[in-house]
């Protein structure tokens, strides 16, 4: 099996990070969503919402640490690795909030290239702000649709992952990549 780097993404509050915790219960190697940490960083800075008071800044914290990842798991000895969230979602929330970026960030998606991609569909059920998550249901509906399109731009087939519980989704996502 060559290497493999999966990315688990999705609107907020779709059940992601659920999900990588579960792989990582299960003993896969997992990469986690380094956006919190970037909010965290900031606020105490005293930047509140980072992402909507300077949302190129943001955005290129976010690209700089998803370019890392890329490559430590590339690096990395397992040939199997999951990601929460991939560099083509810097893209669709700066399409979302209609912002513009440079070139580079273009260039970044088409130049780490992801071997699958899972997507989690809007699920009201689960669905939850918190102090990072600002964004209401209806935003996360379409924050999940410039993620489709985006992803979907650079060449991607999405794999929508079903509304089921943590341990049938895990299997889905093991099952599809097996095939």
């Amino acid at each position: 099996m060559n290497k493999e780097i999966i990315v688990i993404t999705g609107g907020p509050g779709t059940g992601k990070t659920t999900i990588i915790n579960g792989l990582l219960e299960k003993g896969y190697t997992c990469f986690p969503e380094i956006s919190r940490e970037i909010i965290n960083d900031a606020r105490k800075q005293g930047i509140e919402q980072l992402f909507l008071e300077k949302p190129l800044l943001f955005s290129e914290l976010l690209l700089e640490g998803r370019k890392k990842q890329y490559i430590q798991a590339n690096e990395h000895s397992e040939k199997l690795i999951f990601l929460d969230r991939g560099i083509p979602d810097i893209l669709a929330y700066m399409h979302y909030i209609g912002d513009s970026y440079p070139s580079f960030f273009d260039e970044e998606c088409r130049t780490n290239k992801y071997t699958k991609v899972f997507l989690l569909p809007p699920w009201e059920e689960i669905y939850q702000s918190d102090e990072e998550r600002y964004e209401n249901f209806e935003q996360a509906k379409l924050i999940y649709n410039h993620l489709k399109e985006t992803y979907e731009n650079y060449g991607y087939e999405l794999i929508e992952v079903p509304l089921d519980v943590q341990d049938k989704r895990i299997l889905f996502i093991l099952d599809a990549i097996s095939r």
